[in-house]
This record gives structure tokens, C-alpha cells and sequence, in this order.
């Protein structure tokens, strides 16, 4: 067992290989490794499940023995500092070493086929694997400076991934946005770490956590920097999980391709903030205003998030601010003290939102054959409806994602959420009820994001579409399937090949769109003389349906972590037992657990608010398509009495409201990007006109004294000295008069 640890320390750079191996063969034999670039998938998934072994192996052993292995070693050896870098295996190690190979595994599957016919299909893969190497260092690390190293790697490739197609100003814009959001976190999170090594002279986390203890104990340190360094170490998980006010940036890299949404903006890279919060609970216990700011801004994300969800067009936006809401969640369950919780919803959500993520992918790859490729037509939920009977294995699996977020037994996100929502009655009733309220939020906006989706009819009266899936016109998109359910031989069809790693099927093309920016053009088909284009959403890849289906049944099962079976005691479940070592750590015990009786009578309340959220959004937006086809909650509901005009105006302030992201975006570009902008203004002007107009001015001064003394000269000698002798006697007349 002992040697198993040790090659932890080496899991974080296996997947390094991959970009590596990229990187020699683009040097050495550019042509043949930009040839066969469908190869780099299977290398790329090959490490990343070996990584996925050793750690399942290691969970294992974590559940079975509770054992903590730190294996540490110097960096830099000196009287007055020493610098060492480790690996630290324990239950929080083990549990995100699952989240991000799983996940990360059923990603690069399902992006072999997603991102085949793009140019950056190399780049791509280079990147996840980098991103891989990164996150796996992050929660491996075994001190502050060790992670703050790997801090950075992961956003420097959360910025690489989110301008993937940097050629699309939104793209460019979007990382650009996510660089400068995150860079005040991590400075925050700088100056935290250089505080608390200015107060107990250890980056390491067991020797900080109880310096720390006995200084606070003793009373030997201000207790007020106490609360600044650790308000600054709180700063990075905010920005990093985008919290409340820094999670601006999360919408907006929506703009990558869904696979990186599902992997870094789902399920690991937004989960490091909350990883950082839960390494560092000890610290934050014995700071009681710091475990209430966290609190506090957990409950402002989580309502914050789901009612910016409200009226979003956009499906993979939506999904976004449901991501910051979820966080939320986490957040405030760490900041009341709840560990377990918090990690139980940490791991349900991940695979459930992956699995929503990939779904929406798969509608987006459905609707590009239909309005070609443009993000704000092709992710536009407007635009959708009636896809069940076209894409009903896609459809399956995003309801079931949709439930399990709502929090519906048996699926994952019920038993962890239920968890958070009891917890909160002890720790505030306030916020208990906001908590219980954004719940049933939750499940209005996810269902209102499937009801647009998938239900009703197909809204397509723009594009030329029968609706008919026994039509005889046969169209191909760039993105899948070559084969049609009926094809009528006397229409040729002509299409470029190419081979896959994956997939048996075979399309090719020679431009991508999405890097230029371009729409997608439609197979053209000979008939009766005239050049037509037709074209209907199909099903996805078989990869990426197996991604899907494989998420599915993590859904479905992964909830049983957290079950007590035996109701007399709580630590005889998985998950209690496999965080065993860190709630010791955390002085926490297990308390006996209420009876079945209790745990229904407190799971129907929330499931009955989950379902009052889904029949409201049953209820405002099915009759929407069944009918007259608009497709916003205004005009829905303006159409039941009377008093339309008076609710037609909150719902409009309400709605603006939730479009506009509360008009936060709005605020910090006019205070602070256009402060800033007024600022440099201000500050060239001041250097043009005053720093420069002194330089100046002294230099145009000594010109023009010169050129008026050098007409003073006569060249008579006699002149110049009674002019000295003249000045000298002034200056003794003047001196003397000041003495007497």
C-alpha cells in the first residue's frame, strides 16, 4: 500500500504526456502528425483512465483503511527559509482525483467526434491534457505555494480553452474577461498566502492549521490580520467558483466548445474554488466571521444564479448560471460548517451538470443542421422545440440530468441538496428559507430549459423543413452522420472521406467554420433541375452518445455514496467512512440519524417544492408551443385576465432584469472598465501637460534667457566689471540692512 502512495506523486504528469508527444511530432514530422491528428484521441483517453485506476484504487484504500499519506520533499534548503514540494493523498485528494478522471474520460470520448472536423482538433487535445496535468497538481498539492503554482496552470488553461476559437471576437472577448476576473481572486489569494506565512512561518497545511490554533489560543497575534489573510485566501475560491461578485466571467466562457463547459465550467475547474475552501476549513473554523462571510456569500450565489437562470435564451448560459447557483450551494454548506454535505453535493452535481453539459452539445450538433452554424442561432432555445421524437436517446438523458438537478429521488442531486437544505435549519432559518426557495427556482428555470428544448414543435417556420422523417432528401452535416433513414437513389450525393479513430463512419472538411466564424453551408441536392438544400436534426455519434449514456448511469447510482442504510448510524455509509480522516480532522463527530419516518417527512417538503417548480414551468411555457408560440414567461402570462397590463410591467422589470444578468456586467463596465479608461485618460493627460509642460517649460525658459542675455554684451571690458562691482555692492547694501 505504502508503494501505491508513492506513485501518486507521478499521477498528476501522466497525462503531460500527451501534449508533449504533440508538441515533438509538430516539430519533427509536422505533416504525418497533422495527418493522422485523429490518433492523439486514443493516447490522450488511454492516460487519463490509467490515472483513473490508480485513483480508484487509492479511493478504495482511503474507504477501507481511512489512511493519510503525505510524502513530502525539499525544493530549496536555507537557515531562515525552506521551500518543499509534496503529494498529499487523503479522502478530499481521492474524491476529486475521481471527479476529474471520470468525468474527464466520457469528455475526451465524446470530443473525438464533437471536434473532429476542426482545425484545432490537435490544439485541443494538447490542451485537455494540460489542463488534466493541472488540476490533478492542484488537488495533489501538499502546501499553499504548491497550490497557488498550480492554481495559475489551471486558469492560464481555462483562458486557452474559453478562446479556443480566438478568431471570434465573443471568444476572444470571453477569455480575456475570465483573465482579468480571475486575476483579482488570485491576487487576493497571493497576498493570503504571503500573510499567513508572515504569521506562522509554514506554507505547509497541517503545521499552518496548528500554529495557528495556538497563537489564536494563546492570543500572541492580531486577530484582525487573522481575518484580512484569511478574507484574501477566500478571495481566490471566489473568483475561481464564481461566486458572488466575481462570477461574471463564467456566462461568457460559454463561448468555447461544450465539451470544455462540461469538463472545466461543470465539474472540476469551478470545483477547485470549492476544493481550496474545503482544504482550508480547519483554518476557517476558528475564524467564526470568515465561516459567516462564506455563508453569506454562498446564499447570495446560489439566489443570485438561479434567478439570473430565469430568462436566459441561451441553453448553455442557462446551464451556466445553474452551475454558479449549484456552487452556491457548496459554498454555503461549507461556510455553515457541513463538510460532508458540501463534498456529497460537490460530487452528485458534477456528473449530473457533465451530463446536461454534454446533452446540450448534442442539441446544439442537432440544430446546426437546421440554421447552420451560428452560437446564436444553433444555442438559441427559442429556435428549438419539438427535437423528443429527433434526438430521443439526447432527450432521455438530459431529462434525467434535469430531474436529478431538481432534486428528485432517486437520482444523484436529490440526496445531496436535501442534505444542504436540512442542514440550514440549524445553522439560520433565514436562510434556510431562501436556500428551500431557490430550490423550487431550480426546478422552474432547469424545466423551462427542457420544456423549450425538446417539447411542443419544432419552430423552424424559417427554413424550409417538412417535418416528415420519411422525407426522400438527404442532407450531411460536417459534425456526424453520414446515412440518412431513407435516401432516394436517384439524388447524388457527393461528400469528402477521411477516417476516424472512433467512429466507422466517414466526412471530411477542408474549413472550419466555427474558427472563421462562418456559417455552415447545407448539402446542395440536384431536383428537377433546381438547386435545393433540406436538411432536419438527427441524433448524435455513437461516442457521443456512449458519453451520455455512461453519465446516465453515474446519475443514477452515484447518490447511493451517501445513503445510510443503517439508519442508527450515519458513519456507515460510503461517503462518511471515506471522509472519515478529514472530519476527525475537522473535530466533527457523527450523530446518531433520524429514522426513516424523519428523513420522508423532510424529503417530501423538498421534493414537493421541487415539483411546484415544475408544474409552474409546465404550466407558463407547454401551452406556449402547444398554441401560439411565443416563447417568453411576459406573454404567457399577460394572457390570463384582466390585469395583464399592471403584470405585464413587473414581469417586464423582472424580466429585464434576469436577461440583463442583474445589470452587474453593466456596472463593472461603466465603473470599473470605463473608470479605468477615464482614469489613464486623466493620468496621460497629467503626464502630457504637466509632467512634460514643466520639463518643457524649463528648457524654453533657459532658450529665451539666453538669447536676451547675449544682448547685453558690449565686448568692452570696463562695462562688465562695473556691472559686477554694481551687483556686488547691491547684494553687501542688502545684507547689511537685514542684519542691523
Amino acid at each position: 500500500m505504502e508503494q501505491t502512495y508513492q506513485y501518486a506523486c507521478i499521477l498528476p504528469f501522466v497525462p503531460l504526456l500527451v501534449p508533449i508527444l504533440i508538441g515533438v511530432g509538430l516539430v519533427i514530422f509536422p505533416t504525418v502528425t497533422k495527418n493522422l491528428h485523429r490518433m492523439w484521441a486514443f493516447p490522450s483517453i488511454l492516460l487519463l483512465s490509467i490515472v483513473m485506476i490508480f485513483s480508484t484504487n487509492l479511493s478504495i484504500q482511503q474507504i477501507n483503511s481511512s489512511y493519510i499519506y503525505q510524502y513530502v520533499w525539499s525544493w530549496t534548503l536555507d537557515n531562515d527559509f525552506s521551500l518543499e514540494f509534496g503529494c498529499l493523498i487523503d479522502p478530499l485528494t481521492s474524491i476529486m482525483l475521481m471527479l476529474i478522471t471520470t468525468v474527464g474520460i466520457m469528455v475526451l470520448i465524446y470530443s473525438d467526434n464533437y471536434m473532429a472536423y476542426d482545425q484545432g482538433y490537435l490544439r485541443f487535445f494538447a490542451y485537455m491534457s494540460f489542463f488534466s496535468t493541472s488540476m490533478l497538481g492542484l488537488v495533489t498539492s501538499s502546501n499553499l505555494i504548491q497550490i497557488y503554482i498550480f492554481w495559475e496552470l489551471v486558469g492560464m488553461c481555462s483562458y486557452l480553452l474559453i478562446g479556443f476559437w480566438f478568431t471570434r471576437p465573443p471568444a476572444a472577448n470571453a477569455c480575456q474577461k475570465a483573465f482579468v476576473t480571475n486575476r483579482v481572486g488570485d491576487f487576493g489569494l497571493l497576498l493570503g498566502i504571503l500573510g499567513f506565512y508572515w504569521i506562522t512561518g509554514s506554507f505547509e497545511f497541517r503545521d499552518l492549521f496548528e500554529i495557528l490554533n495556538n497563537l489564536i489560543y494563546n492570543n500572541e497575534v492580531n486577530f484582525a490580520l487573522v481575518i484580512l489573510c484569511a478574507a484574501l485566501l477566500f478571495a481566490g475560491a471566489v473568483a475561481k467558483s464564481a461566486q458572488f461578485p466575481l462570477h461574471v466571467w463564467l456566462p461568457d466562457a460559454m463561448e468555447g466548445p461544450t465539451p470544455i463547459s462540461a469538463l472545466i465550467h461543470a465539474a472540476t475547474m469551478v470545483a477547485a474554488g470549492i476544493f481550496l475552501v474545503a482544504r482550508l476549513l480547519p483554518l476557517f473554523l476558528v475564524i467564526p466571521y470568515i465561516m459567516n462571510l462564506i455563508a453569506l456569500m454562498g446564499l447570495i450565489t446560489l439566489l443570485l444564479g438561479a434567478t439570473l437562470a430565469l430568462a436566459q435564451k441561451d441553453i448553455k448560459r442557462s446551464l451556466a448560471y445553474s452551475t454558479m447557483s449549484q456552487l452556491g450551494y457548496m459554498m454555503f454548506a461549507l461556510g455553515m460548517g457541513s463538510y460532508r454535505s458540501a463534498l456529497f453535493h460537490l460530487i452528485t452535481h458534477a456528473y449530473s451538470k457533465a451530463l446536461l453539459f454534454l446533452g446540450s452539445g448534442s442539441v446544439i450538433h442537432s440544430m446546426e443542421t437546421l440554421v447552420g452554424y451560428s452560437p446564436d442561432k444553433s444555442q438559441n432555445m427559442v429556435l428549438m422545440g419539438g427535437l423528443t421524437k429527433h434526438v430521443p436517446i439526447t432527450k432521455t438523458s438530459f431529462l434525467l440530468g434535469t430531474l436529478s438537478l431538481c432534486g428528485i429521488p432517486p437520482l444523484a442531486c436529490f440526496w445531496s441538496k436535501d442534505e444542504i437544505l436540512n442542514d440550514s435549519w440549524l445553522y439560520s432559518p433565514i436562510f434556510a428559507i431562501i436556500a428551500w426557495a431557490t430550490a423550487g427556482l431550480t426546478a422552474f428555470y432547469m424545466f423551462r430549459v427542457y420544456l423549450l428544448t425538446f417539447e411542443g414543435h419544432l419552430n423552424i417556420h424559417f427554413q424550409n423543413y417538412s417535418g416528415n422523417e420519411n422525407t426522400s432528401f438527404y442532407s450531411i452535416s460536417i459534425w456526424g452522420k453520414g446515412y440518412s433513414k431513407r435516401i432516394n437513389p436517384r439524388f447524388g450525393l457527393l461528400r469528402n472521406e477521411s477516417s476516424s479513430f472512433f467512429w466507422k463512419k466517414t466526412c471530411r472538411s477542408d474549413e472550419n467554420a466555427r474558427t472563421k466564424g462562418g456559417r455552415r453551408p447545407f448539402i446542395n441536392i440536384l431536383h428537377f433541375d433546381n438547386q435545393k438544400s433540406f436538411s432536419y436534426p438527427y441524433e448524435s455519434a455513437n461516442t457521443m452518445l456512449f458519453s451520455l449514456l455512461l453519465l446516465v448511469l453515474f446519475t443514477l447510482v452515484v447518490g447511493s455514496l451517501g445513503i445510510p442504510f443503517n439508519q442508527k448510524r450515519t458513519d456507515l455509509d460510503i461517503l462518511s467512512k471515506w471522509l472519515a480522516p478529514s472530519i476527525n480532522l475537522l473535530h466533527q463527530k457523527s450523530k446518531d440519524s433520524a429514522s426513516w419516518y424523519e428523513f420522508f417527512q423532510d424529503a417530501l417538503f423538498s421534493v414537493s417544492i421541487a415539483y411546484c417548480g415544475i408544474f409552474l414551468a409546465s404550466f407558463l411555457y407547454k401551452p406556449i408551443y402547444s398554441s401560439f408560440k411565443n416563447f417568453d414567461l411576459i406573454n404567457a402570462v399577460g394572457k390570463l385576465g384582466p390585469k395583464r397590463n399592471r403584470l405585464d410591467e413587473i414581469l417586464n422589470v423582472l424580466y429585464d432584469w434576469s436577461y440583463n444578468r442583474a445589470y452587474i456586467d453593466s456596472f463593472y463596465t461603466m465603473f470599473f472598465a470605463r473608470g479605468v479608461g477615464k482614469l489613464a485618460q486623466l493620468t496621460h493627460f497629467f503626464d502630457r501637460r504637466v509632467i512634460d509642460g514643466i520639463t518643457n517649460g524649463v528648457g524654453v525658459m533657459s532658450f529665451f534667457l539666453g538669447e536676451g542675455i547675449k544682448y547685453l554684451g558690449g565686448g568692452r571690458i570696463s562695462s562688465y566689471l562695473f556691472f559686477y562691482f554694481s551687483c556686488v555692492s547691491l547684494f553687501l547694501i542688502s545684507s547689511l540692512f537685514s542684519v542691523f
